[in-house]
């Protein structure tokens, strides 16, 4: 079997990783796979939203394999041995995870670094490092996305917390029923592919530019970012589609 699954589907690329039998763990070949799709999304113009999400219903994915790693006497990871967007590969396209069960260490570093969350009812969230010695540097994310003390209680008290929580504290966009989380993200990158694709990428970068510099240089440099937008045909045929009441046609140009 392969162990990471990757179908197109219109404008969508699905990516799951399929180790039930272990839970969905990240091995080398699921490590592999996921840098290799990212960059194949990002240099496909027709790919315009990826989901990842993980076989069967018990888990996304439960984290590292740690037995490979105890195999591999593993220590200080190096800096690619787990894609992380934005860090060690670069995707300007949407990426939506769909979670579908327990996303415990490396599974919650896919769901953190997705742009949306979609989570079933059943799923759960935990960042486990503290239990097994290993531990999350990838998790400084999670400061500009938490409330400091509940940071802090993932980290130090490594359990998990429940979807409906998640939702709660802003980290799950949607909550779906079990068995159907993969159903709603596709309703989600349904909705962004039919929406301007220069814009959507455009208001990625502002986000990224919100979060990293001071208000006014972010305001500034997301100015530069839209100026060449707003001269493109596509910012052109949204008024121009509305004015004639029809669906508009994007070129992406």
């Amino acid at each position: 079997m392969t162990a990471l699954l990757v179908e197109r589907r219109g404008a969508v690329l699905e990516l799951t990783i399929n180790r039930p039998e272990s839970r969905n763990a990240l091995n080398g070949e699921v490590r592999t796979g996921l840098f290799d799709a990212f960059r194949e999304a990002e240099s496909d113009d027709d790919c315009r939203v990826v989901i990842v999400t993980g076989a069967g219903d018990r888990a996304f994915s439960a984290g590292a394999d740690l037995k490979e790693m105890a195999e591999l006497n593993l220590t200080v990871p190096p800096r690619d041995f787990t894609p992380r967007l934005g860090r060690n590969v670069h995707l300007s396209k949407p990426v939506i995870a769909a979670v579908n069960g327990a996303a415990y260490a490396g599974g919650f570093l896919l769901a953190q670094m997705a742009d949306l969350c979609v989570a079933s009812t059943n799923a759960s969230f935990c960042i486990a490092e503290a239990k097994v010695g290993r531990g999350a540097p990838w998790s400084v994310r999670l400061a500009s996305m938490l409330p400091r003390r509940v940071y802090v209680e993932l980290l130090t008290l490594a359990e998990p917390i429940s979807a409906q929580r998640a939702y709660d504290l802003g980290l799950v966009n949607r909550l779906a029923e079990p068995g159907c989380a993969l159903e709603v993200a596709r309703e989600m990158a349904s909705v962004i592919c039919a929406n301007a694709p220069l814009t959507v990428k455009g208001h990625l970068q502002v986000v990224k530019l919100a979060y990293e510099m001071g208000e006014a240089a972010a305001e500034d440099a997301a100015d530069a970012i839209f100026e060449p937008i707003y001269h493109s045909h596509d910012a052109q045929e949204g008024p121009r589609a509305f004015r004639e009441r029809r669906a508009p046609n994007w070129l992406g140009r």
